[in-house]
């Protein structure tokens, strides 16, 4: 069977202040802005765009899992582990909340981040292997 969706083009994060949020996405994580006004941004970030959309108080883009803890929704990959420590040093360096890089059991390494907003990502030192084959 073919695949029928080719790739996820566009994620939604919901955030309080559109152009605090916006400008934290260009400085920290190297996001260009393509449209802003009141209400949202659409940025160019990881090959996708992601829409900043001004959201109630609270909300936030992750959930709780069986066992109460809260979950990302998302993960960036990156180019192995070196790539993976220096993005988590780069990011502490830059004040961004982060985790510790773990060993999950799987292959690589993770750590989660948080934006200003709360929302939670992920961050995983391989790269799937169909975007391996692509960067050939």
């Amino acid at each position: 069977m073919s695949e029928k969706l080719i790739r996820v083009g566009t994620t939604y994060l919901p955030v309080q202040d559109v152009e605090l949020s916006a400008e934290w996405y260009v400085s920290k994580l190297g996001a260009k802005v393509n449209y802003k006004d009141q209400e949202k941004a659409i940025l160019d970030l990881a090959n996708q765009s992601f829409f900043l959309v001004k959201a109630r108080s609270g909300e936030q883009a992750q959930f709780m899992d069986a066992q109460g803890d809260k979950r990302f929704m998302l993960t960036f990959e990156v180019d192995g582990e070196s790539a993976l420590t220096a993005l988590h040093e780069e990011l502490t360096g830059l004040g961004v909340q982060v985790g510790k890089i773990e060993d999950r059991g799987h292959p690589g390494r993770n750590f989660v981040f948080s934006d200003p907003d709360g929302n939670l990502f992920d961050v995983w030192s391989e790269l799937s292997p169909k975007y391996k084959e692509w960067l050939r």
